[in-house]
Formats: structure tokens, sequence, C-alpha cells
């Protein structure tokens, strides 16, 4: 269940920042008037738990704005952080009864949520939903792969420049930015929170966006206004062989 203190909110489809990515993108008028009837909008203040590991799931949703994490806790107690939830993303899965991960709101977060049993019902009558649906999936299927490779063979350098890409080419997909010239962004993520993802510690974290900052990968205004002038070189320090294009 979503998390009682969540505030309700509101938001026209028509101003939705997220609607060419979300997973009614391929919805016609019909289908997303349908949707209407079953959606509701959800705020959570930074730091607020949306969903606990194992708690029953009445709803599936998009993060429409802000960032989530994924969190798993071992029978020792250690936690992992094991994905990241960007704008677009979808969270909770069809025909799955309870939460397989702790979902908490890094920064204010605004979710689209959709009541589960109705949304399962819609997607078996509605290709269009399960056509997105199934790309989504295979997108994330990608993402989770690309960051198998990011945690077990990059050095803490390609680390870094490989999570500043990947939330700078999602920035650039959601906002429909030409992946030309500088893309400008604020950084979602404390230091942190980035070591934690990382499985670096704080003080490499910071050591190395300073280095990033000293040779000109990328420029900084305080510690979360993040420019790249130039996303092959970030793309070449992260270790890919990517055109740093935007995600599809």
């Amino acid at each position: 269940m979503l998390n009682e203190r969540s505030l309700a909110t509101s938001q026209e489809c028509a101003d939705c920042p997220i609607k060419h990515r979300a997973v009614c993108a391929k919805c016609d008028g019909d289908e997303l008037e349908k949707l209407e009837e079953i959606k509701y909008y959800r705020k959570f203040e930074a730091g607020q738990t949306v969903i606990w590991s194992g708690d029953r799931m009445d709803f599936v949703g998009s993060v429409v704005s802000g960032i989530a994490t994924l969190t798993q806790t071992m029978e020792d107690g250690r936690t992992q952080m094991v994905g990241l939830l960007l704008p677009s993303d979808f969270v909770g899965r069809p025909g799955r009864g309870s939460a397989a991960y702790d979902v908490v709101a890094t920064t204010d977060l605004v979710m689209c949520c959709f009541r589960k049993a109705p949304f399962e019902d819609m997607m078996n009558k509605t290709p269009h939903i399960a056509q997105r649906l199934l790309e989504m999936t295979l997108d994330e299927l990608d993402a989770a792969r690309e960051w198998m490779l990011v945690l077990g063979r990059k050095t803490a350098r390609e680390k870094i420049a490989s999570l500043l890409s990947i939330i700078a080419r999602r920035n650039a997909t959601v906002h429909l930015t030409i992946a030309e010239g500088p893309l400008v962004f604020d950084l979602p993520l404390t230091r942190e929170a980035m070591a934690d993802y990382l499985g670096l510690t704080l003080e490499t974290v910071s050591r190395q966006i300073s280095a990033l900052k000293r040779d000109g990968v990328i420029t900084l205004e305080g510690k979360r206004h993040v420019t790249i002038p130039d996303m092959s070189r970030l793309m070449d320090e992260a270790g890919d062989d990517a055109d740093g294009g935007v995600f599809a």
C-alpha cells in the first residue's frame, strides 16, 4: 500500500512532462479516458518511504518528477541500493501481489498512480498499454545489465562518469533536449547517496567529482547544478563506446 503520509496532488495529462515516455504514451483518446478513471497522483517528501518490501501493492504507476531508490535489506540488516527510479520509470508489477523492494523518495517525488486491479484488466484488453509496458520492461533490463558492468568492472572515476551520463541522458530524454552542445541538469542525488549506490566511500566520490571538474569534463555550480560541456568526452571517461545520445 502507499505510505499513508503521502499527499494527494493534481496534474493535467496535457501538461504531464513524461507523457511521451510513460506507460500511457501510446494510448489513444478513449484509452486515456479509461485510465483517467483509475488514476490518482501522490506526492512524497524527500526521505519518505513510498512502499516497504513485502507490503501488499494495490497500485502501479510512474514517477512524474523527482527520483527514488530501490533498496533491498538482507537478513543481517544490511541494505543495498539496487536501482534508481527516474522520471517516467514504472513502479510495481502487474500480477505480483507485494513489493519486492523498499521504494524511498530521494528527492520530493510526484507519482502518477493507477489502481492495480483495473489497470491489470485494462492491460489485458488494451494492446497499447501492454506493448508500452513490455518496452519499458526491456529498457529496465538493459539498464540493469549496464549497471552490472558499472559496479563490477569500472574504476571509481568511470563509475562516477557513468552515473552522471545516465542521469544526463535521461534528463535530456524527458525534457526532449537535443543531445548536442552542453547538457545542464541538477544532480538529484547527494554525494552520500551516490557513494551508497556505487559502492564507494564518500571521500572517493567527492575526490572523483572534483577531478572531473578540474579536468573540464564537468562544471559545477554549488554541489548539484551540473553542466556537461561535451557529452562524448563524459562517455569516454565512463569507458563506454556509446555515442552519448539520449535514451530511446
